[in-house]
C-alpha cells in the first residue's frame, strides 16, 4: 500500500492521520472542503518528509465533485489509492424534536452517501488480493472509516449525525464482506481527542475525565489505531473504539447507588 487519500485532512484528526501516512511511506492526497491553506500546508509538510503530496478540494454534499475525488487523486498520484480514509464529516447537534430535512441531507450527504461513493470508487480500481508465503490471499487495499464512539452508546442528542454513523458503520461490515479479499474496511471511533466548536475548556476536561480511564484520546492514539489497521493483514469488518473507554460508561443515575 502506497497511496492514501484523507478526506478531511486540512486539520484536526484528518491532518494527524495524513502526516502519520506519510510517515508510514504512503504518497498521500489532502482533501479539504473549506480549509483550503491548511490543507496545503499539510501537503507541504509531506513533500518535505519525501512523499508526493496534493491537496484536492470537493465538497462532501456535492455528488459529482465525491464521484470525482478518487479519479482525481489517482490521477494526481500516478496510481490507484490503496489506502482511503474516510474522515471528512458534519457534526451538528440536532434532537427528533427539532431535526430538520436540511440537517438530515447534510449529516446523511457527509457523513454516509460521501463514504459509500468513495467505497465504490475503491472498489472499480482493480485491486487484486496477493498470496502470502503461506498460499493466503492478502488485501491489497484499505478503507478505514472515521466513526464515532456514540454508535456503540446511543443517546437522543445528535440525532441525525448519530443515524448518518450508525449507517456508516453498516457500511463498514457490509463492504467488508462484499469487497474481501481485495480489500479490507474497518472503522475507527473517536472519543474525547480534540476539543469541540462548541464546548468550553472545562467542559471538554470534564468530558475527558468522565471516561472509564479517566482521561480522553489523543491524535497520536487514534493514529496508533490506523497503524494497527494498516498492519493487521487478517482483520476487516471491525470498530475500534479509541475513546478512553467512554463508550463503557456505566455510572448512569439509574445504577449509582443501587447495587
Amino acid at each position: 500500500m502506497t497511496r492514501a487519500l484523507v478526506t478531511g485532512a486540512g486539520k484536526r484528526i484528518g491532518r494527524a492521520m495524513a502526516l502519520y501516512l506519510a510517515d508510514r511511506g504512503f504518497d498521500v492526497v489532502v482533501h479539504y472542503g473549506q480549509s483550503e491553506t491548511a490543507a496545503q500546508e499539510v501537503a507541504e509538510l509531506i513533500r518535505a518528509k519525501g512523499r508526493q503530496a496534493v491537496a484536492l478540494h470537493a465538497d462532501v454534499l456535492d455528488e459529482a465533485q465525491v464521484q470525482s475525488l478518487l479519479p482525481r487523486a489517482v490521477e494526481a498520484l500516478g496510481g490507484p489509492v490503496t489506502c482511503l480514509v474516510n474522515n471528512a464529516s458534519i457534526f451538528e447537534h440536532d434532537t427528533l424534536q427539532t431535526a430538520t430535512r436540511s440537517g438530515w441531507d447534510r449529516h446523511m450527504e457527509s457523513n454516509l452517501r460521501a463514504p459509500y461513493v468513495l467505497t465504490q470508487a475503491m472498489a472499480t480500481q482493480g485491486l487484486i488480493a496477493k498470496l502470502d508465503s503461506e498460499g493466503e490471499p492478502v488485501a491489497a487495499g484499505l478503507i478505514v472509516n472515521m466513526l464515532d464512539q456514540r454508535v456503540r452508546a446511543l443517546t437522543p442528542e445528535f440525532s441525525t449525525y448519530t443515524l448518518a454513523k450508525m449507517g456508516l458503520w453498516a457500511l463498514t461490515q457490509t463492504s467488508a464482506q462484499g469487497l474481501a479479499p481485495a480489500l479490507r474496511v474497518n472503522a475507527i471511533g473517536p472519543g474525547p481527542t480534540l476539543r469541540g466548536a462548541q464546548q468550553t475548556e472545562a467542559q471538554f476536561a470534564a468530558q475527558r475525565a468522565a471516561t472509564v480511564l479517566g482521561r480522553g484520546v489523543s491524535a497520536a492514539d487514534i493514529c496508533a489505531a490506523l497503524g494497527y489497521l494498516l498492519d493487521a493483514s487478517g482483520v476487516t469488518g471491525q470498530l475500534i473504539c479509541v475513546d478512553g473507554g467512554q463508550h463503557l460508561g456505566w455510572q448512569t443515575p439509574d445504577v449509582v447507588g443501587k447495587e
